[in-house]
């Protein structure tokens, strides 16, 4: 509809984030907040009340511009929220200007290896994947909201599956997976996941691999 502010946030896991409401009044007592995965929507504020006192609502919180803050993001806070504000007493309230779209996104990398520490000639697999619910298309930079994904080395080279060190595969939507053996020289090596649209870097995971 007209005159919705549509934000997309990118954010890797582990990280605190800060979701706008743009149309913010001066009381956030009369702040909804409303998060919406599969077309299931959860009352997160209402009120600007916490609804709900499990272990995930605990992470959330309301800036005093009534945004919403989550603390510790994992993969599975990804999705769509929605920021509503009203104005007027309980059964006559209306509703203040347009709501609020914000769409997260969230990095996140794993390791086929749950050492921390991996010995030299090992094999080792990291998954990058960006968990995204709507607004944007992985692989397709052609579009205005296309969204590449790549491996990048220290020096922010991009990794070729030309280099007979690397195999680079995408088995998945918004997935990019590196698999190299280890070498002695690869300690504290670091391995960059980047999110790209266009020329921009919209955010990047950094794996560091330790040689037992």
């Amino acid at each position: 509809s007209s005159g919705v502010d549509d934000d997309h946030v990118f954010i890797s896991s582990g990280e605190n984030v800060h979701l706008p409401c743009n149309n913010a009044l001066h009381d956030c007592k009369s702040t909804t907040w409303n998060y919406n995965r599969h077309s299931k929507a959860v009352e997160l504020f209402n009120s600007g009340i916490n609804k709900n006192n499990t272990e995930r609502y605990k992470r959330l919180s309301l800036g005093s511009d009534c945004s919403l803050n989550i603390k510790n993001i994992t993969k599975e806070d990804y999705g769509s929220y929605t920021c509503q504000q009203w104005t007027g007493v309980i059964g006559q309230q209306q509703k203040q200007a347009n709501d609020t779209y914000v769409y997260l996104h969230v990095l996140h990398v794993s390791s086929s290896s749950s050492q921390t520490e991996i010995s030299a000639g090992s094999s080792v697999s990291l998954s990058c994947q960006l968990y995204s619910y709507t607004g944007v298309s992985c692989g397709d930079s052609g579009r205005s909201q296309g969204i590449d994904l790549l491996w990048v080395n220290q020096a922010g080279d991009k990794l070729k599956i030309s280099d007979s060190r690397y195999q680079i595969s995408a088995p998945g939507h918004c997935i990019i997976t590196l698999t190299t053996t280890l070498l002695n020289e690869d300690d504290n090596r670091e391995w960059r996941c980047n999110v790209t649209q266009g020329d921009q870097v919209k955010i990047s995971v950094t794996y560091t691999v330790k040689i037992s």
